[in-house]
C-alpha cells in the first residue's frame, strides 16, 4: 500500500508549487463569500470526520475514517488542479485549435456535424449535461465502494493515479493552448451553449494580459483543452471500476456516457480526448510500477534479514 506519508508530500508539494505559480502569475482568490466558504467547508467537513475518527476501534469507524480521508484528498487535488489551470493558462502563449482541428481531420471527426447534431434535439442536451456532471459522482460511488470493503490500498493508487495524470495534464497543457471546436470551427450563431461555454476563449487571454487577476472559486473553469482532463478522468475511473464487479455495472456505462458527452459540453476536439486517455494510462502504468516496487523492497529486506 502506497504510505500515507507519501499523500502529505504530494498535498503539500501541491500546495506550494500552486502559490509560486500564482504569485508570478499575479492571481489571487477571492475570499470572504459563500463560494469560499462552501469550498473551506468540503474541506473541513472530511478533514473533521477523518480527526474524529483517527483512533478507530471498530470496523465501522475504520471506513468512516478511510471514506472521509480519501474523499478530503480527492477534493482537495480537484480543487488544487482546477484553481493551478489559471495561473499555467497565464503563461502559455498562442494557440493550437488549428492543429488539432487538421488532427481530428485525420481521425475522419467531424466535430461540427457532432454539435449540430446535438444542437437539434433538447433531450440530448440535457443527457449531455447531466453526463458531463457525473465526472464528481463517479469518484464519491467509487472510493464510497472501496472505503466499505475495506480496499484502502486500491483506493490510494487511484488517488496517486488521479494525481498524477492532472500534473501530467497540466505540464501538457501550455505546449497545446485551445480555444476549444466551439470558438474556433463554428460559424454563426450559437444554437446550443454547452457547459464548457466559450471560457478558454474569453479567459485565456485575459489572463495572459493580466486583466484576469481574482479567482472566484464560485465560478471555477477548467481551462485546459489538451489533453482533456474529463477524458483522463473516465478512463481513471474506468480502469478502476474494472477490478471490482459490483463497480463495472455502474461506472463503465456512467462513465462512457460522460466520454460521449466531452466534445460538446467540454468542447473538446477528439484528439484531446485521446490524448487525455493517453495520460491516464500513463498515470495508471507509473503507480502502479511504483507500488510494486513498495512491495518488492520489503521483500528485499526480508530476504537479507533471513540470508543474514
Amino acid at each position: 500500500m502506497i504510505p500515507g506519508i507519501w499523500f502529505v508530500a504530494i498535498l503539500a508539494f501541491s500546495v506550494t508549487l500552486l502559490g509560486g505559480m500564482m504569485m508570478h502569475a499575479g492571481l489571487v482568490i477571492q475570499a470572504g463569500n459563500l463560494a469560499f466558504a462552501a469550498i473551506a467547508s468540503s474541506l473541513l467537513i472530511p478533514a473533521t470526520i477523518r480527526y474524529g475518527v483517527r483512533n478507530a476501534d471498530t470496523i465501522a469507524k475504520t471506513r468512516l475514517k478511510d471514506f472521509s480521508e480519501h474523499c478530503l484528498l480527492m477534493t482537495a487535488f480537484i480543487l488544487l488542479g482546477v484553481i493551478a489551470s489559471y495561473p499555467v493558462a497565464a503563461a502559455s502563449s498562442g494557440f493550437a485549435d488549428a492543429k488539432l482541428a487538421r488532427a481530428d481531420a485525420l481521425l475522419r471527426f467531424d466535430w461540427v456535424s457532432w454539435y449540430a447534431f446535438v444542437a437539434r434535439y433538447p433531450l440530448l442536451q440535457q443527457f449531455g449535461a447531466a453526463a458531463y456532471a457525473t465526472i464528481y459522482i463517479s469518484p464519491v460511488i467509487l472510493l464510497g465502494y472501496l472505503a466499505r470493503t475495506g480496499q484502502r490500498a486500491s483506493a490510494r493508487q487511484f488517488l496517486a493515479a488521479f494525481w498524477l495524470a492532472a500534473l501530467l495534464t497540466l505540464f501538457l497543457f501550455p505546449l497545446m493552448p485551445a480555444k476549444g471546436p466551439l470558438a474556433f470551427l463554428w460559424q454563426g450563431s450559437i444554437p446550443y451553449m454547452p457547459t464548457s461555454a466559450l471560457y478558454q476563449a474569453e479567459i485565456i487571454p485575459e489572463l495572459r494580459d493580466h486583466v484576469f487577476t481574482m479567482i472566484d472559486l464560485g465560478a471555477l473553469r477548467g481551462l485546459v483543452c489538451a489533453p482533456s482532463a474529463h477524458s483522463a478522468c473516465a478512463v481513471l475511473y474506468i480502469v478502476t471500476a474494472w477490478r471490482f464487479r459490483p463497480l463495472r455495472w455502474v461506472l463503465i456505462p456512467l462513465n462512457i456516457a460522460m466520454l460521449l458527452s466531452i466534445p460538446v459540453e467540454g468542447t473538446h476536439y477528439l484528439t484531446d480526448m485521446l490524448m487525455g486517455a493517453t495520460v491516464a494510462l500513463a498515470a495508471i502504468m507509473l503507480v502502479k510500477y511504483a507500488s510494486q516496487l513498495l512491495v518488492r523492497e520489503p521483500l528485499n529486506r526480508t530476504a537479507l534479514t533471513v540470508s543474514v
